[in-house]
């Protein structure tokens, strides 16, 4: 029964990557514009390539993208291409591969959102259970307000905010980059410690703003555990507070909690679209808004794919690990 059911589950995923899929290559075509004559009118305007120039270079490059062949048989090419993850060569960066753009931006991008993730839900969580068990506290209520009105500020406003204090101001950290200009990428301790310290102010920003949304949705959810059965029965057989917290308040609280990591587990490859723009960082919020920029079809769906499926497994994740932090679902 529970192996019919993790298939039916797998069959429901390649369904809904299968519909979103599909979505992801007819919304861009939607377009009123040319991929191919945007790019080379670009290169027209520095270069001073004529009229009739482009025309031929843009018949040129639209049989080496496909995209003089019908739309069906494009979407059939689309289909071959998501499944074998092999997604072409790049409108905009052409020769470069979408694969190695990809691969480029996406480390520095799970780097930061992963980390940032993390922390900022445990902290949440944890402090967003504590203000609601602690509800008589004053401090814990001062801190609950403080974290209200940071989770009610976009990411990219802290940002502007620690960059004008800390990095225009203090000078403390660089303003904008993955790293500095005149450092060579390598595997070693120096240029690992330079990313590091890059990634602070848009880590801290993220931060500062999830750890607010991830208290307030704990704290909501801590509070209507409070008044169910098992909390009083735990306190009247005289288990100590620390454990009814922890066992009893926080285990189910916080289930909720994950089915909502899971959904930013499944957006981290995207990234803080808007902070990293505003502090300049090389991941692929910047890629996909330079991309959907320039009508880059390949690129978008190269991007959008990979954040299909992560969303689709981590929502299958959940489903299965759900009956191990809840044994209620099991039955």
């Amino acid at each position: 029964m529970y192996i019919q059911r993790i298939l039916r589950r797998i069959l429901t995923l390649l369904a809904v990557i299968w519909a979103a899929a599909t979505l992801n290559f007819f919304l861009p075509q939607l377009a009123p514009k040319n991929p191919i004559t945007e790019k080379l009118t670009q290169l027209a305007e520095t270069s001073g390539i004529s009229g009739n120039q482009i025309a031929v270079l843009t018949e040129a490059f639209n049989e080496r993208f496909g995209l003089d062949q019908p739309l069906w048989k494009r979407y059939f090419d689309y289909l071959h291409d998501i499944a074998t993850f092999d997604f072409g060569y790049s409108i905009s960066s052409y020769p470069t591969r979408v694969g190695d753009l990809i691969g480029g931006a996406l480390p520095w991008t799970l780097g930061l959102m992963i980390t940032t993730t993390l922390v900022s839900f445990a902290i949440g969580t944890l402090v967003g259970a504590y203000a609601a068990w602690r509800r008589d506290s004053l401090l814990m209520q001062a801190v609950s307000s403080v974290l209200m009105v940071f989770s009610a500020i976009p990411f990219y406003l802290i940002g502007l905010v620690l960059i004008y204090f800390l990095a225009a101001k203090g000078g403390w950290f660089p303003i904008s980059g993955g790293y500095s200009l005149f450092s060579i990428p390598g595997w070693n301790w120096s240029f690992a410690l330079e990313v590091l310290h890059h990634s602070l102010l848009p880590a801290l920003s993220i931060a500062i703003a999830s750890i607010g949304i991830w208290a307030i949705g704990m704290r909501g959810m801590m509070v209507t555990v409070q008044g169910e059965d098992y909390m009083v029965f735990a306190k009247a057989k005289g288990l100590k507070p620390r454990r009814v917290f922890l066992r009893y308040g926080v285990r189910n609280a916080v289930l909720p909690q994950v089915t909502t990591l899971a959904l930013f587990f499944g957006q981290v490859v995207t990234g803080a679209v808007l902070v990293e723009i505003v502090f300049g960082y090389p991941g692929m919020g910047n890629l996909l808004l330079e991309s959907i920029t320039l009508f880059d079809y390949p690129t978008i769906y190269g991007i959008v794919f990979i954040l299909i499926v992560t969303i689709a497994l981590s929502m299958l994740l959940v489903d299965l690990i759900y009956p191990l932090i809840d044994p209620r679902v099991r039955a």
